[in-house]
């Protein structure tokens, strides 16, 4: 139940406060005093669009404060505790800041929220019932869902089911169109995997050979010059068996060593020289010797070199068509092992079209089955909701109308089903039911969707109602029944009324008025709470425009007592 709210530099309004309680409160006021205003707060603190317009001149920002009562174990409260919100005891504090620039901020329970949260909490807070969702309510959508919230778990339980069919029944239908639709590309994308594994496979490279071939192609390619410098380095190192007299590094090397052995017994360090001047034999004779080696290894076979070529060309090949320069072979083989994968998907396909459609059969038959069980569900919430508006409108003195429901089949499945709903109105009797948009006149309309706000209202869980005139074009006896039912709706909910009827004013458990003062080019608004005497003069006003006529002042005080006692003034 929402407690209190306060409203400060918004439009018209400087600032604020609106005490609600329990039962039936309505807000009246003269025309241009704020009343819009008092609705649009609750907007704002319900998480509705902010407009930068809505700030008071002069102002830097408008702010709207709510204090909500929440029963215990109640989801909001859960869920906005899991927001990061604090609440003071069984109270939620709600908060909307806009700013002349047009920024809009909103928290809850202290904590700054997205609005999304607002929005998300004030659905199942407050209830908004005015002309503009009266003509929402025209809307054949709007009225299937009307029906579906009214039915309840009799269509909410089916509905389930029904739209998890639904969505897997489009994303098989999807899956096949893709499969069917693509199959000739599919086709040439298999043949291309296919004849680009093939060519793989028949070259039958290995990992790491093209880097093999690369080197032995540089050493078949300079075989001679390798086999000179080796033969040369050799002769210069052990000597040259030709040219016996030549010198050598290995006979100069040995006239070093000698040299030195004999007189090392002299000086440790000289010793020290003379070995190492032997390490660096060892070490010459093992280069020599593998000199020698690697020039009687050298293959300088054409045949070889021309073969090593033919090879390398032909994995060049594939590493242009399937991989790149930088990777090299090791990306032709990585191709080819994703081309396998993808060959083997796509040469599924046949099996996969045919379990798909086996699928989209077995998905047909229980969509249709769960939406069959819709239209019954929604046929009979439709008979007991008309019976009930009709109920209404009697007592809105429209007794003759009668409102029916024309549920019909689609041309297809949707993701409500397969019904497409709408309310009729046969306003008197011999007339055809058609849409409520054409069969009623302004006034009847007005009567025939607060009907249908009241019915509804009355199944629908959220706690609080606001109604925004929604009985603009009624009068009279009809405006005196319009308050009756208000207020019997409020004997289980908190229902705020935003009116300019003093019928329906009569019947409030509490009444605000918005005043106006005009001070220089400064206007406030503030909103008060009347007394009882107070309600006279304003009831007085609504009814003859004069707060102290003795004539308006008697019928106030009549509409009042006939509002306590539920007779009906003779000229209500």
């Amino acid at each position: 139940m929402l407690e209190e709210m306060r409203i400060r530099a918004l439009g018209v309004i400087d600032d604020a406060v609106v005490e609600l309680s329990p039962g039936f409160t309505v807000v009246t006021g003269e025309t241009g005093a704020g009343k819009t205003m008092v609705v649009t707060s609750l907007g704002l603190l319900l998480g509705g669009r902010a407009d930068a317009g809505l700030v008071r001149n002069g102002a830097e920002r408008a702010v709207v404060e709510g204090r909500v009562l929440l029963p215990p174990g109640s989801p909001v409260a859960a869920r906005a505790l899991e927001a990061g919100a604090e609440l003071d005891g069984d109270v939620l504090l709600l908060s909307r800041t806009l700013s002349a620039e047009g920024r809009s901020r909103a928290h809850v329970g202290g904590r700054s929220v997205p609005m999304s949260l607002l929005a998300s909490l004030g659905e199942d807070l407050i209830a908004v019932h005015g002309q503009t969702d009266q003509q929402r309510l025209l809307a054949p959508a709007r009225q299937r869902g009307a029906l579906d919230r009214y039915a309840g778990a009799s269509v909410a339980e089916p509905l389930v089911g029904y739209q998890q069919a639904y969505r897997r029944l489009r994303e098989v239908g999807t899956l096949l169109e893709e499969l069917t639709t693509r199959a000739r590309e599919r086709t040439q994308e298999a043949d291309l995997l296919r004849f680009g594994l093939d060519e793989v496979a028949a070259a039958e490279p290995l990992a790491g050979e093209d880097l093999e071939l690369a080197e032995e192609s540089q050493r078949l390619g300079h075989a001679d010059a390798l086999s000179s410098a080796a033969n040369l380095a050799h002769g210069a190192l052990a000597g040259d068996p030709a040219s016996p007299d030549a010198l050598d590094a290995g006979t100069l090397l040995a006239q070093s060593r000698r040299a030195l052995e004999a007189v090392r017994h002299h000086d440790p360090r000289l010793a020290a020289l003379a070995d190492r001047l032997g390490e660096v034999g060892y070490l010459l004779g093992d280069i020599a010797g593998d000199l020698a080696g690697y020039a009687d290894d050298l293959d300088a076979d054409p045949a070889r070199l021309a073969a090593v070529e033919e090879r390398r060309a032909v994995l060049a090949h594939l590493v242009r068509k399937y991989g790149s320069p930088d990777g090299g072979l090791a990306e032709v083989l990585e191709w080819a092992e994703d081309a396998a994968v993808r060959l083997t998907e796509l040469d599924g396909d046949d099996d996969r079209i045919t379990a798909l459609e086996t699928e989209r059969q077995s998905l047909r038959e229980r969509v249709s089955g769960l939406a069959a069980e819709l239209t019954a569900a929604r046929q009979a919430a439709a008979e007991v909701f008309a019976k009930a508006v009709t109920a209404e409108l009697t007592e809105l003195a429209m007794p003759h109308a009668r409102v029916s429901f024309g549920i019909t089949e689609a041309d297809d499945f949707g993701p409500y089903g397969i019904d497409e709903v709408e309310v009729l109105l046969a306003p008197h009797p011999g007339t055809p039911p058609r849409p409520i948009a054409k069969g009623a006149s302004g006034g009847e309309l007005s009567r025939v969707m607060l009907a249908v706000e009241v019915v509804f209202a009355g199944a629908d869980p959220v706690p609080t109602y606001l109604f925004d005139e929604v009985d603009a074009g009624v009068g009279g006896k009809a405006a005196v029944e319009v308050g009756r039912r208000l207020a019997r709706l409020a004997r289980t909910s908190q229902v705020i009324v935003v009116t300019h009827l003093p019928q329906v004013a009569a019947f409030a458990d509490r009444h605000l008025v918005v005043e106006k003062t005009v001070d220089g080019t400064v206007t406030r608004s503030g909103v008060t709470t009347l007394s009882d005497t107070d309600r006279v003069r304003e009831l007085s006003r609504m009814l003859a425009g004069l707060e102290d006529s003795e004539l308006g002042r008697a019928h106030a005080e009549e509409l009042l007592a006939a509002a306590r006692t539920g007779v009906v003034p003779p000229n209500g």
